[in-house]
């Protein structure tokens, strides 16, 4: 039987040993008191390592650094601090490899740490806020320690917990970590309302994170019969589902059921979801595997990046020498879409960031997605559909959504990279 302890005698050190690797649930599915612990407790285990993904909160810091190797496949939320300092290893993979790369060992995890809701009549403890990679982590894990919180949603996932695979239990009553809402401009609107045009009724949505995706729910609300697959979920769902936008009722796999890997949003979210059938949770196997996304009919992928060139490469990591995305899951996706009978793979980004123009005649960081998978290509100043377009088509058809500002630049830099050639 696990231990059942308070945060303030959980002794770390007696179950993580030196040289391990820790996971938990990332963004608001993290359990902070046992992040936190851990990290007050580091120097008493010994040097380990932490596989981190998006983190909402600063539980990590640069000067943690002294004790524990920090690796994530993202640098969101206060990842950014660490990469910025140099002490965040950036593992490049696709977000539909992760799973793979903890089953086979080439990615070992051996203590996972999980936010839990209080079990069930029949002793399940629900994984409630995410699934996701914790799965196979999960499975492969010598040590699982769980925060049972009272006030975590009971959802339904994939897979649960009882209380035989737990080491240890930490019990609290703390309200989980909240996304705030996206402060979404003009410009966004202008994206959101280009998309919503392109999408026909009956479609089944992936949405990243963020004010775009956010902007587009948004504009949905004269739609029907749309379904959702995805792999985070937010608020903006929560208001489509609920006046029956969203109903699943033509997705040709899980109808009537909006899946996805986690949750990300504020509490509206996780009470909406919290014992609802029709919000299920999945593992990465499933919700990013190839099969599945390329059978689902008329899948709407929607991502963003930091920036595209003339001819549709995408860069979705690097911004001004700053890791500050990810490889992620967004080519799964695109790949899933363009493979979709009747599918969508949209890039939405605007146009500029500051000064600077985000649609550029050379990436400024790492090819990302590659023009051989570019698809549709959406700014406040129209859409580029490249699906079968030349190169030179692709140059002509991506300067007609620059901000006007900025297209004789990008001009002038085709006409000198011509003369150099």
């Amino acid at each position: 039987m696990p231990q059942l302890l308070h945060a303030e005698s959980l002794n770390l050190a007696a179950l993580i040993r030196p040289g391990d690797t820790v996971m938990w649930g990332q963004a608001n599915a993290e359990p902070l008191p046992l992040t936190q612990a851990l990290m007050a407790q580091r120097e008493n285990i010994g040097r380990f390592r932490v596989m981190l993904g998006i983190s909402n909160s600063h539980t990590c810091r640069p000067e943690h650094s002294d004790c524990v190797e920090f690796m994530s496949y993202c640098g969101a939320g206060s990842n950014r601090e660490l990469a910025n300092a140099g002490v965040l290893e950036i593992l490049p993979s696709h977000y539909s490899d992760l799973p793979a790369l903890i089953t086979s060992g080439a990615m070992r995890i051996d203590v996972v740490m999980v936010q839990v809701a209080p079990a069930d009549a029949e002793g399940r403890y629900s994984l409630s806020i995410a699934c996701e990679y914790l799965l196979p982590a999960l499975e492969h894990a010598r040590v699982i320690i769980a925060e049972v919180n009272q006030q975590a949603p009971w959802t339904y996932t994939e897979r649960s917990l009882r209380a035989e695979d737990l080491h240890a239990i930490v019990y609290t009553d703390r309200a989980p970590m909240e996304n705030p809402a996206s402060r979404v401009r003009q410009s966004d609107q202008l994206i959101a309302g280009h998309i919503a045009n392109l999408i026909e009724d009956g479609s089944t949505l992936q949405m990243g994170i963020g004010a775009i995706p956010d902007a587009v729910l948004h504009a949905l609300g004269e739609h029907r019969d749309l379904g959702v697959h995805s792999g985070s979920l937010g608020d903006g769902v929560v208001s489509l589902m609920q006046n029956g936008v969203i109903n699943n009722c033509r997705k040709t796999t899980d109808r009537g059921i909006s899946i996805g890997g986690i949750l990300m949003g504020s509490r509206r979210l996780h009470d909406f979801a919290a014992h609802n059938p029709a919000i299920q949770l999945r593992s990465t196997r499933y919700t990013h595997d190839a099969q599945v996304l390329s059978g689902i009919n008329r899948l709407v992928a929607i991502n963003s990046a930091v920036e595209v060139d003339l001819t549709g490469q995408i860069n979705s990591e690097v911004a001004a020498g700053s890791y500050i995305g990810a490889v992620g899951g967004a080519l799964d996706f695109i790949r899933g879409a363009q493979r979709s009978r009747g599918g969508l793979p949209i890039i939405a980004l605007p146009s500029t960031a500051g000064s600077h123009s985000r649609i550029v005649a050379r990436l400024n960081g790492p090819v990302t997605i590659p023009r051989s998978d570019a698809g549709i290509i959406v700014t406040e100043f129209g859409v580029a559909d490249l699906r079968g377009l030349t190169l030179k088509q692709r140059v002509l058809r991506m300067l007609d959504i620059v901000h006007p500002e900025c297209r004789p630049e990008l001009q002038a830099q085709l006409a000198e990279d011509h003369r150099s050639d």
